[in-house]
């Protein structure tokens, strides 16, 4: 039987989806944030900016949020690689997140990747 279990989304920010990034992966769940720079209800495609990166997110299934241009939001989902190389977001969630200091955020995403290796590598010293 297949495993259905829906994974955390890892947070990113935008700068890191590159094509040699090891989170720029077809399915990997990840969790992103940025300024919603354009919406189309027609398509339920938005696309979200953080500094000079963009991003597409795929809202199509996500109910009872409202998209204001200008706005930041976070969503969580899953990345779907183009074959161009395109990176979009299937959201499975999304909020808005208007008054986030993003360059906090980015240091937070920091500071919990450095917080995890160590707790890593203290689990591995006690096998």
């Amino acid at each position: 039987m297949a495993n259905s279990q829906i994974e955390s989304g890892a947070p990113v920010t935008l700068h890191e989806l590159y094509p040699s990034s090891p989170f720029f992966k077809e399915g990997r769940s990840l969790r992103v944030t940025g300024l919603l720079k354009g919406y189309s209800v027609e398509t339920a495609i938005g696309v979200i900016e953080d500094g000079e990166k963009r991003l597409k997110i795929n809202t199509q299934h996500l109910r009872d949020v409202s998209f204001r241009v200008g706005s930041v939001y976070q969503f969580i989902g899953e990345l779907h690689i183009e074959p161009n190389n395109e990176a979009i977001l299937k959201a499975r969630t999304g909020r808005n997140v208007d008054g986030i200091d993003m360059n906090l955020y980015h240091k937070t995403i920091e500071l919990l990747r450095q917080f995890l290796e160590v707790e890593e590598d203290n689990r591995n010293m006690v096998e």
